[in-house]
């Protein structure tokens, strides 16, 4: 699985980006699918989860309620849409994929896209 992040840029605090990652692959479908963030100096946390079939969606306790993951399986491609988005929200965004049992710990993933930089300025 080829993993390609989108979407993000420069933008004040209280606004919204919406980060967008296209998979290769005809078995998209199967894959547990997560964003996960790294800030200089910090480890890389998960963001947002969505699993198993995309039936159930996990979020780090820092973006739930401003943020929102999708996916479209027709499409291959793993939406992250940002809301409110704080100073403290910048970061390099990575989207990942795993087939199996992972979901929340950036351990567990197989493949990452190769990042894309938010930064949120006050």
């Amino acid at each position: 699985v080829q993993l390609q992040a989108s979407g993000g840029g420069l933008v004040q605090a209280g606004g919204s980006l919406r980060l967008s990652c296209a998979a290769s692959g005809r078995t998209f479908s199967t894959y547990n699918m997560g964003w996960f963030r790294q800030a200089p100096g910090k480890e890389r946390d998960l963001v947002a989860a969505v699993c198993w079939s995309g039936g159930i969606t996990y979020y780090g306790d820092s973006v739930k309620g401003r943020f929102t993951i999708s996916r479209d399986n027709a499409k291959n491609t793993v939406y992250l849409q940002m809301n409110s988005l704080k100073p403290e929200d910048t970061a390099v965004y990575y989207c990942s994929a795993v087939s199996g049992a992972g979901c929340t710990l950036a351990s567990e993933y197989d493949y990452w896209g190769q990042g894309t930089q938010v930064t949120v300025s006050s």
